[in-house]
C-alpha cells in the first residue's frame, strides 16, 4: 500500500512566500522567497509542491514567471492554483511547465468549461473544492456560493480524477484536520482526494494516512510546516506509520 504523499505549499504574494489564515489576504506571514522555500523542501525529502498563487486568486496580477523558474530550477513536480479560470490562465499556468494544475473558482462559475479541461487535459487537471462548512468558497474565499455534494457528483461524471479538498475555516490555524470531511468526500467519489488545511503535527498527518485505502492520496502542508511545528521529515515518517496502523 503506498504511503500518503506529503506535498509541502508555497503560497506567492506579491512576490514572496507567505501563509494566509483562513485565506485572508492580510493575514499573512512572510516567509521570503519563493524558490528558496521550494529548494528548502526538496532538500528535506519532498517531490511534489503545490503553488499557490495568491495575486491571480484575488484578480490583482501573476506570478507565473516566479512560478516558472521554481519548476525550472527545482526536480519537483509542481502542481500550480490560483486564478486558473478560463483557456489563457490555465495555458499559462501549463507554460510554467509544472505536472499539474487546479481548477478552483471556474468548477463552480463555469462548470461547462471546467468539464471540457477535464476532459480534454486529463490527469493534468484537478479541481480544488474550497469548502465552508458544505458550502463552497470561491473568489480566493471571499464569496461562498453552491454545496459541495452536487459539485462532487458533477465532477464524478466528468471524469475527474483528483479532487483537493480544502476546509477553509481550519486552513492555516494550526488547529487539525478535518478527518470527517475528507472520509465523506471519499465515500463518494472515485477520484484521489487531497488533504489540504489545518496540518498542525505528525499526529495529523498519521490520522490522515489511515484513509489512504479509502482514497486518501496526499496531503498539502503549509503553516505547520513554515513555523517548525513539524518537519518534513516527520511527515513523510508519520505517513508511513499511518499505512503500517492499516495493515496490522
Amino acid at each position: 500500500m503506498p504511503a500518503l504523499t506529503i506535498i509541502p505549499a508555497v503560497d506567492i504574494q506579491y512576490g514572496r512566500a507567505v501563509q494566509l489564515t483562513r485565506g485572508v489576504s492580510s493575514s499573512e506571514k512572510v516567509f521570503g522567497d519563493p524558490l528558496e522555500m521550494a529548494l528548502r523542501w526538496q532538500s528535506a525529502g519532498a517531490q511534489w509542491l503545490h503553488v499557490v498563487d495568491l495575486d491571480a486568486a484575488f484578480s490583482r496580477g501573476s506570478n507565473s514567471d516566479q512560478i516558472a523558474q521554481i519548476v525550472a530550477k527545482t526536480q519537483l513536480n509542481v502542481e500550480v492554483t490560483g486564478g486558473i479560470r478560463d483557456d489563457a490562465t490555465l495555458q499559462a499556468a501549463l507554460d510554467t511547465g509544472c505536472a499539474r494544475v487546479n481548477i478552483g473558482t471556474a468548477a463552480v462559475e463555469n462548470p461547462t468549461w471546467c468539464d471540457q479541461m477535464i476532459a480534454t487535459h486529463g490527469d493534468k487537471v484537478a479541481v480544488a473544492i474550497d469548502v465552508a462548512g458544505e458550502s463552497l468558497a470561491t473568489r480566493g474565499w471571499t464569496k461562498t456560493e453552491g454545496d459541495l455534494w452536487p459539485l462532487v457528483e458533477r465532477l464524478n461524471r466528468a471524469g475527474c480524477s483528483r479532487l483537493v479538498v480544502t476546509d477553509t475555516q481550519v486552513d492555516g490555524t494550526l488547529t487539525g484536520v478535518n478527518v470527517a470531511l475528507l472520509e465523506a468526500v471519499c465515500a463518494r467519489t472515485s477520484a484521489a482526494v487531497v488533504a489540504s488545511g489545518g496540518v498542525s503535527s505528525a499526529d495529523d498527518v498519521a490520522a490522515l494516512a489511515t484513509l489512504v485505502d479509502r482514497g486518501l492520496d496526499a496531503v498539502i502542508i503549509g503553516t505547520a510546516l513554515y513555523v517548525g511545528q513539524i518537519t518534513m521529515e516527520q511527515a513523510l515518517r508519520a505517513a508511513e506509520i499511518g499505512v503500517e496502523q492499516i495493515k496490522r
